[in-house]
């Protein structure tokens, strides 16, 4: 993942920082508990593409 991507990239939903969680391949909203997918190097940020996230996994 492109660190200057994070920089300039937030949450559709809350406009928040994005995490990169490389685990997993996704961009995790804290606030809102929902990770974004990264399909074949571009983030997918469409809500109903995303995977809610119990509280958790987010600590």
């Amino acid at each position: 993942m492109d660190h200057r991507l994070l920089e300039v990239i937030a949450c559709p939903v809350c406009k928040g920082k994005l995490n990169y969680n490389k685990e997993n391949n996704e961009l995790v909203c804290k606030f809102d508990r929902i990770a974004f997918p990264i399909k074949e190097g571009i983030p997918v940020m469409i809500e109903q593409e995303a995977r809610h996230m119990s509280v958790d996994e987010v600590i």
